[in-house]
Order: structure tokens, then C-alpha cells, then sequence
């Protein structure tokens, strides 16, 4: 849950921390690459299995990011949908962050 709360809500934290900026910018390269290759499973996914087996659950069919947003916001729809939200979302924060590239050069500020 706090990595897509990172990747949703970390810009907000970003304006002036270089540092914050590039894990952010990483970040979202990571959660579009995950969504869009052809991997069989999410990394992410493998983490969540392996601690869940460590407290004795078993192991999940679904996705970490269908079974978290089909329990929290969006049940019943179709995982080509959720995967595309998310995608879209990613690409929307990127688009801040190029408005805000584009505005250092006129400010000197990014």
C-alpha cells in the first residue's frame, strides 16, 4: 500500500529535492514497466506471497495491484482496466514533472 501511495502522492514531495525527485521519476518508470511487460508476476507481488507465507497465509492467484484496488476502490472490474488506470495515472504525474522541467529553464527553478 505505501508504494502506491509513493507512486501516486510522492510529486507532492518532491519541489526541491532532487534526490526525492529521481527515486520518484524512477519509481513510476518501475510501476509502468511492471504493468506493461510481459512478466509473469510482479515483483512486488513476490514480496507480498513471501510474507504472507511467513505469517502462515496462503498464496494469492491475483496480482497485488488488482487484489489492492479490487478490495479498496474497484470491485468487479476488469484487470485490463485497473492496469490501464494505473498506467494513465503514471503518465499524468510524469507530465508534472516534464510542466515543472519545462518551467526551470524560465525560472531557474525545478
Amino acid at each position: 500500500m505505501l508504494w502506491c501511495l509513493w507512486i501516486i502522492f510522492g510529486w507532492l514531495l518532491t519541489r526541491g529535492r532532487p534526490l526525492l525527485r529521481w527515486l520518484h521519476i524512477g519509481s513510476l518508470a518501475w510501476a509502468i514497466a511492471v504493468e506493461l511487460l510481459p512478466w509473469d508476476i510482479c515483483p512486488l507481488t513476490l514480496l507480498e506471497d513471501w510474507l504472507e507465507s511467513r505469517a502462515g497465509f496462503g498464496h494469492s492467484q491475483l496480482p497485488f495491484l488488482l487484489r489492492l484496488l479490487d478490495a479498496l476502490v474497484y470491485p468487479n472490474l476488469p484487470y485490463w482496466l485497473v492496469v490501464t488506470g494505473a498506467v494513465i495515472v503514471c503518465g499524468i504525474i510524469l507530465i508534472v514533472y516534464l510542466h515543472r522541467f519545462s518551467r526551470r529553464h524560465v525560472e531557474h527553478t525545478w
